[in-house]
Parts: C-alpha cells; structure tokens; sequence
C-alpha cells in the first residue's frame, strides 16, 4: 500500500460471501481490494490519506455503514463512499447522499454498474489528491518568503503596480522592483498572472474582488 500509484478499495460487508466475490470482481480488472467484516475493523485501519475509495454495505452488526460514514466526517476522511444494500429505503439513501455519499447500489448488485461506480470514485480521489499535493506545495513556496516579501507579494497580487506598492510600504520603487524579483524566483512565477493565481488558491485573495493588473503586468 507503500506504492504512490497503487490504488485500491475498501470492502466494508459482514456477509464473507459478498467479500469473496467482491474482491474477485475488482481482481478482474487490476483492483485491489481490501476486506473488512465490520464497520469498527475498518475504521481502525483506514488511512485518510489513501488513494482510495470505500465499497460499504448500510446494515452490519455493531456499527452500520451510515455510523461509519459519520465517523469518517468527524475525522475529517474525504474518501468516496460508495453505499451497497440489500435492503435500502428512500429515506436511508437520502440520508446517505446528504452526508455524502458518492453512489448507492442495491443488492445484488448489477457487476459493471459496481466497476464503473468504482472507477469514477477512484478518479475523483485521484483529481482530489492532484488538488492536495499542489496545496501543499504552494504552501510550501509561500513558506519561503520573507515578511517583506510578504509584503510585497500581496498588493503586486492584487493589482497594485510596483510605484503604488511603494508608496504603501514607504519604500523606493527600486527596492520594491527587488523584492518583486525576489518573490517571481521564490515562487517560480513567470508573470504577474501567475502570482495572482498563487494568491487566490492560498486563500489570500477573493477571486471576484480583484483590481485589473498593471499595463506592465
């Protein structure tokens, strides 16, 4: 489960016959699949940051799967839950797309039905994770950055041109054209476009809040 490329999905189902054909299923086409007979087991070894998604059946002895759904929210785990039953109600599928839920398939389920469902899981998780690691390394970047840097950085991002971001910061335009510089190589931006892009997914600025940039942006 080392491997960064390696995907695979949860098995969540208290009925060891509908494990078995489960995992033979995903075998079938180059899944992995990882059993759990109860909703607790699972939750004890599920990683939230796993390139996965979860096949979890609604009712099971103990904690059923909208308890383990729950759980999952609370511990801030964003997996993709894909709901099996064989014996679901409108008002439980419902609830469980109101938390969330990716799909809700009926027992017995239809087996290409459950592959697709499956593979679009794992698509969102993948575009999901993509998301989180360029977050991460943003933040990363951000993280080099001195306070005047800093300084810097946020009006150039907002639109300011570098003789009105001076004379916020009482500094010369010379030095702001520095630190500008500055910021461009610790960034690894090639354009002011791209400092302002940085900025909006830091959080740092409101996408629909922002000035037109300089003619020599």
């Amino acid at each position: 489960m080392n491997s960064s490329d390696e995907q695979w999905v949860y098995v969540v189902d208290d009925d060891p016959g509908m494990i078995d054909s489960t995992l033979w299923l995903l075998e079938s086409v180059g899944l992995r699949g990882l059993p759990y007979t109860s909703g607790q087991a699972f939750l004890e070894d599920c990683q939230d940051d796993a390139p996965a998604c979860i096949l979890l059946d609604v009712r099971m002895p103990g904690l059923g799967g909208l308890g383990v759904q729950e759980a999952l929210a609370d511990r801030g785990i964003r997996l993709p839950v894909i709901f099996v039953s064989g014996h679901a109600d409108v008002p439980i599928v419902l609830r469980a797309f109101r938390a969330g839920a990716f799909d809700f398939l009926e027992k017995p389920y239809n087996e290409q039905l459950l592959l697709d469902s499956v593979q679009k899981a794992l698509q969102q998780r993948r575009a999901q994770h993509q998301r989180i690691r360029a977050e991460q390394a943003l933040d990363a970047k951000l993280a080099t950055l001195t306070a005047r840097e800093r300084d810097v950085f946020l009006p150039l991002a907002q639109g300011y041109g570098n003789r009105e971001v001076a004379e916020q910061l009482g500094i010369s335009v010379k030095t702001v054209d520095l630190y500008r510089s500055r910021v461009m190589k610790r960034l690894q931006a090639t354009s002011l476009p791209d400092l302002v892009g940085m900025a909006v997914a830091a959080g740092l600025l409101d996408p629909l809040n922002l000035r037109p940039l300089p003619p020599n942006g």
